[in-house]
């Protein structure tokens, strides 16, 4: 049994949500989620929490539920305080820029590196480098945050590229002469 997956999921303050049979709703002051489960989790409304159990006592099921509960307890979070993930570019040259709802990065390529923000997903540029990713679902703010970061990974050598704020990069050193 999951330790996680037997804790309530405390419902706050500014939150307030709905189930609808596996379908979970939940609404705050930082927008709405919606996410439908399988049938392998029971999830239940009880007193201001959210309690996740196992349907039945298969593999599968008792291996989900955990999860199941970590995914709404992850939503309850972000509709009332939101996530936030910070990417800094370094390199001569290389910037990033907001044109509307598309972010252009240059990072030394022969082309732009253009990236379609995704709705419910704020993306802010200060001073041309660093890159702030911001929204209420924590799967879609990581996954804009590592496309980006996927476009030129922080290299170990010169260490220019994008990089995840708090990331340590190990330096190696370069090619000795004799």
């Amino acid at each position: 049994m999951s330790r996680i997956g037997k804790l309530p999921v405390p419902v706050l303050d500014k939150a307030t949500v709905s189930i609808d049979g596996q379908t979970v709703r939940v609404e705050g002051p930082k927008g709405k989620l919606e996410k439908t489960f399988d049938n392998s989790t029971k999830i239940e409304l009880v007193d201001g929490e959210i309690q996740v159990s196992p349907a039945d006592s298969s593999r599968h099921a008792r291996a989900m539920f955990g999860t199941v509960r970590s995914i709404i307890n992850n939503m309850v979070i972000g509709v009332v305080e939101g996530y936030t993930k910070k990417l800094e570019i370094k390199g001569v040259g290389f910037r990033a820029a907001l044109k509307g709802d598309i972010l252009d990065l240059a990072l030394g390529y022969s082309h732009p590196c253009e990236l379609n923000i995704p709705e419910g997903i704020t993306v802010t540029v200060a001073e041309n480098t660093k890159i702030t990713v911001e929204g209420a679902d924590k799967q879609v703010v990581g996954e804009v945050a590592a496309t980006i970061f996927s476009y030129f990974p922080a290299e170990p050598y010169k260490g220019k590229g994008v990089h995840i704020v708090g990331q340590y990069v190990r330096r190696k050193e370069g090619k000795k002469s004799a």
